[in-house]
C-alpha cells in the first residue's frame, strides 16, 4: 500500500501512522486479556495485578537508577562519537549494577514486607522474591529501549514492542489458565525477560555496533550527566508509582478491593491509550527538543506536534467516551460503576498530553529544578485531592483529583518553559552588548 505524500513528509505523522497500527493490533489483544483476567480472577483479582505492574514500573527506574532519559537525549548527541558513546555505556554499566543489586537485595530479604506492602498480606513473599531475582533484567531491558530510542529506530521499536507484547500475553493467558492468580502474577513478572530476548533477535548487531560490550569498563566518567535523569526519574517513576500503591491501597482499606479494582481498571484503559503517545515522547520528542536551542524554533515544534497528535487523539478519546458502555460490557461485564469515571479520566489524559508535550523540554534540556518542581507539585496536587474527594465522591473522586491535577500542571509547565526561554534571550542579548562593548 503506498503511503500518501502527506504522510511521508512529515517524519511524526509517519511515526504516529505506524505507531497506530502497532498500538490497535496491542489494544485488541490487551481486551482480549483483560476480559479473561476479569473472568477468571474479578475485580479483586486485578487490584493484585495493577499492585505488581506499578511495582515493576518502579523498578524500571529503581533497578537502572533512571538512566534512560540520558541514555536517549546523549546517543543522539553522541551517536557518531565512539569516544563518548564508549563513556555514556561505561557509566550506564555501572549504574544499572549498583541499582539491580540494590534493589533485587532488598525485596529478597525484605519480601515479606514488600508483600505486606503491595497485598495487605504476606501471602506473596515468593512473588516479591521472584521479582527480586529478575531485576538485572528489567535494568537490561529499560538500558536497550532507550538505546533503540535514541537511535530513532521507529519501525524496529514498533516490531519488537508488537512481538514482545504478544509473547508476553501469550503466557499470561497460559500461566493464567494453568495457575489462576498466581500463575498471571508470575507471567507479569517475566515480561522484561521477554522483551529482552526479542530485543536481542532483532535488533542484535545494531545494539553490539552502539554499546560496544567488549570495551565497557567498571567506570562512570558521565556519572553526573546521568545522575541529573536518575533525579528526574526517581521523581517522575518511583514516587508516582508510590501514590499509585498508596491510593489502591487507600481505597481497598477504606473502601473495597473491588473499588481499588475499578480505578485500576480505569487507569489500565487510560494505559493502553496513552502509550500510543509515550514512545513518540522517546523516539521524536526528546531528540527533537534536544537539537533546539530558539524560543521561535521550539513554538513551531510544539505547534507542529500539537496540530499532529491532539486532534487524532482527542477524536480517539470521544470515541471511547461514545463507546464506554461497550467497553465495560466487554471487558468488565456488570462493572457499571466505572461509567462515571470516563469523563474525568479522559479530560484529565488529554490536558496531560499536551502538558507532557511541553514537559519534554526539561528533559531535554536537563533542567532539573523545572521537572522536580512540576511533578513533586503534580503528585502532590492528585495524592491531597483524591484522599479529600474520595470521603463526598467515592472512587470517582481519584479521578476527578486526576483532572484537577492536570489543569493546573498545564499551566506550571507552560509558565517553567516560557521563563526558560525568556530568561534565555535575556542571557543573548546581555551577551551581545558585552561582545560589542569589548570589539569598541
Amino acid at each position: 500500500m503506498k503511503i500518501p505524500d502527506f504522510i511521508k513528509s512529515n517524519l511524526l505523522l509517519k511515526m504516529t501512522s505506524l505507531n497506530a497500527v502497532v498500538v490497535s493490533m496491542r489494544l485488541l489483544v490487551s481486551a482480549v486479556i483483560q476480559r479473561l483476567l476479569f473472568d477468571q480472577v474479578g475485580a479483586e483479582g486485578l487490584y493484585k495485578i495493577g499492585q505488581l505492574r506499578s511495582l515493576t514500573q518502579l523498578l524500571t527506574s529503581v533497578t537502572s537508577l533512571g538512566v534512560f532519559n540520558g541514555v536517549v537525549k546523549y546517543l543522539a548527541e553522541y551517536k557518531d562519537d565512539k569516544e563518548k558513546l564508549k563513556e555514556l555505556f561505561s557509566s550506564t554499566f555501572v549504574f544499572i549494577l549498583i541499582g539491580s543489586l540494590v534493589s533485587g537485595t532488598f525485596l529478597f530479604f525484605f519480601s515479606d514486607w514488600v508483600s505486606f506492602y503491595l497485598f495487605n498480606s504476606t501471602e506473596y513473599s515468593y512473588l516479591v522474591k521472584f521479582v527480586a531475582i529478575l531485576t538485572p533484567s528489567i535494568a537490561v531491558q529499560r538500558v536497550f529501549n532507550g538505546v533503540i530510542n535514541g537511535l530513532s529506530e521507529y519501525k524496529k521499536f514498533a516490531k519488537i514492542e508488537l512481538i514482545s507484547y504478544l509473547l508476553a500475553a501469550g503466557l499470561l493467558v497460559l500461566c493464567l489458565y494453568t495457575n489462576n492468580i498466581d500463575g498471571a502474577l508470575m507471567a507479569i513478572a517475566l515480561a522484561p525477560l521477554i522483551w529482552i530476548l526479542v530485543i536481542l533477535v532483532i535488533f542484535f548487531k545494531l545494539l553490539k555496533d552502539t554499546i560496544q560490550f567488549s570495551s565497557l569498563k567498571l567506570k562512570a566518567p558521565l556519572a553526573r550527566n546521568l545522575l541529573a535523569f536518575s533525579l528526574m526519574s526517581f521523581v517522575a517513576t518511583v514516587l508516582l508509582n508510590f501514590v499509585h500503591i498508596d491510593i489502591r491501597s487507600m481505597l481497598a482499606e477504606q473502601m473495597t478491593e473491588r473499588d481499588a479494582g475499578v480505578w485500576t481498571n480505569i487507569t489500565f484503559i487510560s494505559q493502553n491509550y496513552m502509550v500510543f503517545s509515550s514512545s513518540l515522547f522517546t523516539l521524536y520528542v526528546l531528540p527533537k527538543f534536544s537539537g533546539i536551542y530558539t524560543g521561535s524554533d521550539f513554538k513551531k515544534e510544539v505547534f507542529n506536534i500539537y496540530k499532529t497528535l491532539l486532534p487524532i487523539f482527542g477524536l480517539g478519546m470521544l470515541l471511547v467516551f461514545f463507546a464506554k458502555s461497550i467497553v465495560v460490557n466487554l471487558l468488565y461485564p456488570g462493572l457499571d460503576e466505572m461509567l462515571p469515571l470516563f469523563k474525568w479520566q479522559l479530560l484529565g489524559d488529554f490536558i496531560r498530553l499536551a502538558s507532557l508535550v511541553l514537559a519534554h523540554q526539561f528533559l531535554a534540556k536537563k533542567m532539573v529544578r523545572n521537572f522536580i518542581f512540576s511533578e513533586l507539585l503534580s503528585l502532590g496536587l492528585f495524592y491531597g485531592f483524591a484522599n479529600y474527594l474520595v470521603a463526598s465522591y467515592g472512587v470517582e473522586g481519584v479521578v476527578i483529583a486526576h483532572c484537577i491535577r492536570y489543569v493546573i500542571y498545564f499551566f506550571v509547565v507552560s509558565f517553567l518553559v516560557w521563563r526558560y526561554f525568556r530568561n534565555k534571550k535575556t542571557q543573548n542579548f546581555d551577551t551581545g552588548i558585552a561582545n560589542d562593548i569589548v570589539s569598541d
